[in-house]
C-alpha cells in the first residue's frame, strides 16, 4: 500500500478541526486503555508482594500440633491436655508412604538474643536439616543445620534477616561469632534472608534456629516436640492424608481420630489454593472492567465518526463526483478512525507504565525492586494490537455510511 503524505494530512487536518470533539472523544480510548493497563500491571504487582509472603514455602505442606481433647475417648475424660513425641515422626514416615518430609519443631517466642550491647526478641526454634525442605532459606552468609549439628548437639545457630541486621548493624560475615540467647551462647553458622511472612512458631526474619536435639536437652524437654511439619509427594492430596494421620497419632496418644480440635492440622495447600482461586478472579475482573470501558470509548469513537461523516456529507459528494472511489472513501474514514484511536490509546499506554514506574520506584530499597508492577512487553504489543482492531471496527460503520453517499444526494442536502 502506497503512503500519500497528503491524505495523512488531510486526516490530521480532519481530526484537529474540531479540537475539543476530538479530545473528548479520544479520552474514552485513552481512560479504557489506561484502566486495562494499570488494573493489569497493579493486580500482578500486588499478586507479587502477596506471593512474597509464601516464598520459598512448600505448597503442599501441612502441620499437626496438639490441644486439649474435646471428646473422651478410651476412658479418658474430654479436656486432657497430651503431646507430640519423636516417635511420632518415625510413625508417619513408616505407615504413610506418600509423605516426603516429616520433621519436628520446637518454638519459643520471646526470647532475648544479645551480642554485645546490642539485643533483640526473637523467636528461639529446634529445626532439623530437612525442614528446609518446608521453608525454604535465603542463605545470605553460611549454612544451614545439618545432621553432625543434631547428632552432636553442636550449640551452633542460624539467624535471621532481623536478627542480624539488629545484632550487626556494621554489617559483614558474623558466621563463627558467638551470640546469646537467654543464658545461652550460640555459634553463628548461617544467615537466613527469607522474607516470608508465614509465622509458624515466628517468622523468619526473627528467628534464631538451633538442632532440635540441643533444644530438647537445654529445655528438659525430653522426647517431646511442638508440633509437626509435612509435605507430600507430587499428586497425593494432603486433605485424603489427613485422616489417616490423625488415626495413626489419634491410636498412638489415645486420642479419638475424630476429635478434630485435639489432633489440629493446618493444611496450607487448601491456603494455596484458595489464593491461586482468588487471583484468577481478581485477573478476571481486571481484564473484565479494562475491557468494557475501551469498549465503551471505541463505541464514542464510532458515535463520532457517524457525526463527523454526517457534518462531511457534501465534500464527500463533492469527492465523489471528481472521481474517488468508494475504496478511497472507506479507506480515508477507518484511517481517521484507526489514527485517533491509537494516538488516544498510546497515549493511555504511556501514561499507565509511567504511574506504575512510580509505584515500583517506591517499592525500591538499596537499589533492589522489591515488587514489580510493570507490564511485560508482550502485553503492551497485544493492547496495542487490541486499539487497532478497535479502531478499524469503530471506523467501519461510519466508513460504510459515507460510501453509501451519492453526489446527487449530498448537492441537495446542500
Amino acid at each position: 500500500m502506497k503512503f500519500d503524505i497528503d491524505t495523512y494530512k488531510e486526516i490530521i487536518d480532519t481530526i484537529t478541526r474540531n479540537k475539543g470533539r476530538s479530545f473528548l472523544t479520544g479520552f474514552g480510548v485513552f481512560w479504557g486503555i489506561f484502566m486495562l493497563v494499570a488494573l493489569i500491571g497493579g493486580g500482578q504487582g500486588t499478586k507479587e508482594n502477596i506471593s512474597k509472603n509464601f516464598e520459598g514455602f512448600a505448597t503442599n505442606s501441612a502441620f499437626i500440633y496438639p490441644q486439649a481433647t474435646t471428646k473422651a475417648y478410651h476412658g479418658f475424660r474430654k479436656g486432657r491436655s497430651w503431646g507430640l513425641t519423636m516417635q511420632d515422626v518415625t510413625r508417619l514416615k513408616e505407615q504413610i508412604p506418600e509423605l516426603t518430609v516429616v520433621s519436628p519443631m520446637l518454638a519459643k517466642w520471646g526470647s532475648i538474643a544479645y551480642f554485645g550491647e546490642k539485643n533483640i526478641s526473637c523467636s528461639f526454634k529446634g529445626l532439623q536439616p530437612e525442614y528446609q525442605k518446608i521453608e525454604e532459606p535465603k542463605l545470605f552468609y553460611g549454612r544451614y543445620i545439618n545432621e553432625m549439628d543434631v547428632a552432636q548437639r553442636r550449640r551452633v545457630c542460624v539467624i535471621g534477616k532481623k536478627v542480624y541486621k539488629t545484632l550487626f548493624p556494621g554489617g559483614g560475615d558474623p558466621c563463627g561469632q558467638k551470640i546469646r540467647v537467654d543464658s545461652s551462647y550460640y555459634q553463628v553458622v548461617g544467615v537466613d534472608y527469607s522474607s516470608g511472612s508465614v509465622n509458624i512458631g515466628g517468622t523468619a526474619e526473627e528467628t534464631v534456629a538451633v538442632p532440635a536435639a540441643l533444644y530438647q536437652q537445654l529445655y528438659n524437654q525430653g522426647d517431646n516436640i511442638d508440633l509437626l511439619c509435612i509435605t507430600a509427594r507430587a499428586g497425593a492430596h494432603m486433605k485424603d492424608l489427613m485422616p489417616r494421620m490423625r488415626e495413626i497419632i489419634g491410636r498412638s496418644h489415645d486420642v479419638s481420630p475424630d476429635d478434630e480440635k485435639a489432633i489440629t492440622i493446618i493444611n496450607t495447600e487448601v491456603m494455596f489454593g484458595m489464593l491461586d482461586s482468588l487471583f484468577s478472579g481478581v485477573n478476571f475482573l481486571i481484564w473484565l472492567v479494562g475491557i468494557g470501558t475501551l469498549l465503551a470509548g471505541a463505541i464514542g469513537v464510532s458515535n463520532i465518526m457517524m457525526v463527523t461523516v454526517r457534518e462531511r456529507t457534501t465534500e464527500i459528494g463533492i469527492r465523489r463526483a471528481i472521481g474517488a472511489t468508494p475504496k478511497m472513501i472507506l479507506s480515508q474514514i477507518i484511517t481517521e478512525s484507526i489514527l485517533l484511536t491509537i494516538v488516544a490509546g498510546m497515549s493511555g499506554i504511556l501514561f499507565a507504565v509511567f504511574i506504575l514506574q512510580m509505584l515500583q520506584l517506591a517499592n525500591t530499597s538499596d537499589g533492589i525492586v522489591s515488587v514489580h508492577y510493570q507490564i511485560r512487553f508482550w502485553t503492551a504489543i497485544g493492547a496495542l494490537i487490541l486499539l487497532s482492531v478497535l479502531g478499524v471496527l469503530a471506523g467501519l460503520a461510519p466508513a460504510l455510511r459515507a460510501m453509501s453517499i451519492k453526489p446527487v444526494d449530498a448537492m441537495r442536502d446542500e
